[in-house]
């Protein structure tokens, strides 16, 4: 016997048991290759391909949320301006309107000085007449009383006039 022999005989191989176990290896190999790992490989190469995708699709959604953000950023901006522009028009149109009440009440105020003026005017030009209707009327009484006659008509209002014009002086 060889030494190789020996070395075998030794460990307890035995060629028919050993080609018999290693047909059924090999059998129970492709079995198990066929109907076991496939698809357990194949069932891992999908996970895999599906992590992959979703890695993708997670990437692309935050690029996406950042482009919505950096678009409602941009908006926010632009509905901030506007609003700016329409305070300031606002701001604008409500002195324009304030000028144009101040300016109308104004005139409206100059224009109620004049009227109590006038009304002025003609109430102290009324109390004059009345004024010199009266001093007439009381220096036509005092002369008829001093000199103790009647006066006629032409003499009353010639008497009234005079008075009215010392008055007036």
């Amino acid at each position: 016997m060889s030494v190789l022999e020996n070395i075998l005989h030794s460990f307890g191989v035995e060629w028919p048991l050993f080609i018999a176990q290693l047909i059924v290896f090999l059998i129970v190999m492709i079995i198990l290759k066929k109907y076991a790992f496939g698809p357990i490989i194949q069932v891992l190469e999908e996970r895999r391909r599906k992590i992959a995708e979703s890695m993708a699709n997670a990437d692309k959604i935050k690029k996406d949320l950042s482009a919505a953000q950096a678009r409602q950023q941009a908006v926010l901006d632009d509905a901030n301006a506007q609003a700016q522009k329409m305070i300031a028009e606002a701001r604008t149109s409500a002195d324009a309107v304030r000028a144009r009440l101040e300016q109308e009440a104004n005139a409206e105020a100059e224009r109620i000085v004049a009227r109590a003026r006038e009304a002025g005017e003609l109430e102290t030009a009324r109390m004059k007449a009345d004024f010199q209707r009266e001093a007439g009327r009381l220096v036509v009484l005092t002369a008829q009383k001093v000199s103790g006659k009647i006066l006629t008509p032409d003499d009353q209002r010639r008497l009234a006039e005079d008075a009215a014009r010392q008055a007036v002086a």
